[in-house]
């Protein structure tokens, strides 16, 4: 990733609605949530929310697929990969094991949730 791209990526996550619409993707990643549903949960107006979606969208952070007469949006994960790359690019000057505790605190929240039996 480019410095430019991560820029836009920077840009549009520095706005706090947009921000947490990001974060909510990401919690409904992968089936995503229809616009109408982030707006609501987000209690923002429609056409507000419209915009915000619009400049996520156009930092390719989430994409869009029509449903009947919905618009569905996801978080898009490779570019969350590519973010986390291009930050951590140059690491540790080479020494992996400082990383570690960094690469830890992915691994839980991409395990599958256990379900209760009671």
């Amino acid at each position: 990733m480019e410095s430019t791209h991560a820029i836009e990526v920077f840009a549009a996550l520095s706005q706090s609605t947009r921000l947490d619409v990001f974060r909510l993707l990401m919690e409904h990643e992968p089936q995503g949530l229809p616009a109408g549903e982030i707006a609501r949960r987000m209690d923002v107006p429609q056409n507000t929310m419209s915009s915000h979606l619009a400049i996520l969208t156009r930092a390719g952070l989430i994409e869009s697929e029509r449903h009947s007469r919905s618009i569905v949006y996801r978080a898009v994960v490779d570019r969350v990969r590519e973010i986390a790359s291009f930050l951590v690019q140059d690491c540790c000057g080479g020494r992996p094991d400082l990383c570690e505790p960094l690469v830890a605190e992915f691994t839980p929240c991409c395990s599958p949730k256990e379900s209760s039996h009671v």
